[in-house]
């Protein structure tokens, strides 16, 4: 009999459901008789309150994001977390029955805490009736945060073996934990050299900046470019403004009047071989990408992130010497500058030395096992 493998996303930003998607590829290369059902826990058509409270959540970001950072240093702590887990996962508990009754999975697996919570919530109410639902949890920051810790979740997935150990002193002993790296679309580590890359792509021999700022076009992309304008050497300017329709607007106008060679992408499936043929990358830290640049050996110009897991993800890759954290007050150019002449590819060895280019199948592989009597 097929076994049905229920992967439970969300659509915040790009980066929970690109750790689905690498999840689910390499799930389906090695078991290919799995079935697999993936569903954006927060979209209008899994449920409007859902939906709701993603957009509150991101109005919240644009517009208080010191409420959030007090949001999340509250839910950082074991009183306030379990509350706010608490709570989070019954307000989603009524839309994930219904789901779990309709496909009737084998196996559920989670790559954001919204669903987690209510999964946990799920399995005891199962439990309780002598059923049982293996759950999966594949986290996609660079630190651990209370939001993330079930004792209901069967096996962990976490990017760093400090944060496998830290799971482990705050009482947590899921039957798998496992630090296997943020997974990452295996296509990575095969992308062609840079300057076949830029040649597939059109582009000149230029030193090359590419400019991020998530699947929702945040991080001030176009004030950046403004910024860049006072460096006198010409540059390549790869600017990815997202699902923002105006951002991309703006750039597009920006780079009609540059001295830079300017190309912009909105929402894109070149991001990653925009990556691999770029020399810095100017971008928020979000754990997806961070993790995606250490695999190609980029370094990273980071600023503006979130406040809480990004800022933490910032924290990581600038202790490792991947990347340079970019703080409130500090010029853009001149660091920029710095870098450029600076030793990249020191850099670039130093980013490749924190990636997990594996981490999607060592996953995959595990999950199947569990999968299995």
């Amino acid at each position: 009999m097929k076994k049905r493998i229920l992967i439970l996303t969300a659509s915040v930003g790009s980066g929970h459901i690109k750790a689905a998607e690498a999840v689910a590829k390499e799930l389906r290369r090695r078991e290919p008789e799995l079935e697999l059902l993936t569903v954006d826990f927060m979209s209008r058509e899994t449920s409007l309150l859902h939906w709701l409270t993603k957009e509150l959540y991101l109005i919240m970001l644009a517009w208080v994001p010191n409420l959030y950072d007090l949001c999340y240093k509250f839910s950082g702590g074991e009183s306030g977390g379990g509350l706010a887990q608490t709570a989070v996962a019954r307000l989603m508990l009524p839309a994930l029955r219904k789901i779990v009754a309709e496909t009737r999975p084998d196996l559920v697996l989670c790559t954001h805490p919204f669903p987690e919570g209510a999964c946990a919530l799920l399995k005891e109410e199962l439990q309780a009736a002598g059923k049982e639902l293996p759950l999966a949890v594949v986290m996609t920051d660079y630190s651990l945060h209370q939001i993330w810790l079930y004792p209901q979740v069967d096996a962990y997935f976490m990017a760093t073996e400090a944060m496998r150990q830290e799971m482990g002193r705050k009482g947590l002993a899921p039957k798998l934990a496992v630090a296997a790296g943020i997974p990452v679309s295996m296509e990575l580590k095969d992308l062609p050299a840079k300057g076949e890359l830029r040649q597939q792509l059109g582009l000149e021999e230029l030193p090359t900046v590419l400019l991020m700022g998530g699947g929702l076009g945040l991080g001030g992309l176009d004030g950046t470019l403004r910024e860049l304008e006072q460096l006198p050497q010409r540059l390549q300017l790869l600017v990815i403004a997202g699902r923002n329709e105006k951002l991309l607007a703006r750039v597009r106008a920006l780079g009609e009047d540059s001295h830079h060679a300017i190309h912009c992408w909105g929402y894109t499936d070149e991001a990653r071989r925009l990556m691999g043929a770029s020399d810095l990358l100017i971008t928020k830290p979000g754990g997806l990408t961070i993790s995606e640049a250490f695999v190609l050996g980029l370094p990273m110009l980071l600023h503006d992130p979130i406040p809480g897991p990004e800022t933490e993800n910032a924290v990581y890759a600038a202790r490792h010497g991947a990347a340079v954290w970019l703080h409130p007050g500090e010029s853009l150019s001149r660091a920029v500058a710095e870098l450029l002449q600076g030793d990249l590819p020191a850099m670039g060895e130093k980013a490749r030395a924190c990636s997990h280019p594996e981490a999607a199948a060592e996953i995959a592989k595990k999950i199947i096992e569990l999968c299995r009597p």
